[in-house]
């Protein structure tokens, strides 16, 4: 039997007083690539900072790997949501450094293994150009390329990615979502993709993780994105509509669009 990647069982975790997931179970296999979908405030953070440790769960668990762990050393890289610039006066090379082995800013010397680690990060996501720049002087694009360069530190065999298509624009959307496709299938990672929209992933994806009051449902695109589906997970009427070439997800009686993504693409 092969060990899953992520496991959740019965996982139970609230946000700001509110129950984000309430006794959700999962398994993600090895080396999948998964788009982690839902609304603002469904758990998508949440969840990845319980998987890391950050969280503690009211019930329930999640392993990684089939072993649960702490804050500390896993089997995992992470990038955040980016939410402000930090030590914009940084070049993009000590910008990547200052995540190695969790190091805190302004560590002033780095072994030749070290600096070889963060080298090889930046070249595998095609940011060395970046290396020698001010933080402060790049499009928000470049910074995510260096926060991903981040995350492939201590060579991890999983990536949780927070929403790492903001503040892109749709063409670079989806080169950097076949830029971490093309890296994972690789270097055999398994990916969490959060996302607001579907679009740029499809085709790459293997998995749909969707998250909605506090429910979740795992599945592949034709299993998770249908009408029958997002109305149970929802529990109340949700209407999957194709046009187009787009799907989009839309609350009952059309009211609220809830999801949307261009299937011309969708080849799994």
């Amino acid at each position: 039997m092969i060990t899953p990647a992520i496991e959740a069982g019965q996982l139970t975790v609230s946000y700001g007083g509110r129950r984000v997931l309430d006794h959700v179970s999962f398994a993600i296999p090895p080396g999948s690539f998964v788009a982690v979908l839902g609304g603002n405030g469904a758990g998508k953070t949440s969840l990845f900072r319980t998987i890391l440790g950050l969280n503690t769960p009211e019930q329930g668990h999640v392993l990684v790997e089939g072993q649960r762990f702490g804050k500390g050393r896993m089997p995992v890289g992470y990038m955040p949501q980016m939410r402000r610039m930090v030590a914009g006066q940084l070049s993009g090379w000590h910008m990547v450094a200052a995540a190695l082995r969790g190091r805190v800013w302004g560590v002033p010397w780095y072994s030749a293994a070290e600096r070889a680690e963060v080298n090889a990060a930046l070249n595998a996501v095609d940011a060395w150009e970046l290396a020698a720049r001010p933080v402060m002087s790049l499009s928000g694009g470049e910074r995510q390329r260096l926060l991903l360069a981040q995350a492939l530190l201590d060579h991890p065999r999983i990536l949780l990615l927070d929403e790492p298509l903001a503040s892109l624009d749709p063409a670079r959307m989806r080169e950097t979502t076949r830029r971490i496709h093309d890296l994972a299938r690789e270097r055999g990672l398994t990916v969490l993709f959060s996302t607001h929209d579907i679009n740029p992933l499809m085709g790459f994806m293997d998995h749909v993780l969707y998250l909605a009051h506090g429910k979740a449902l795992l599945g592949n695109v034709d299993e998770v994105m249908t009408t029958p589906a997002l109305t149970a997970l929802y529990g109340a009427p949700v209407e999957v509509v194709r046009a187009d070439g787009r799907l989009f997800v839309v609350a009952d009686g059309g009211a609220d669009t809830l999801h949307c993504c261009d299937c011309a693409e969708h080849t799994r």
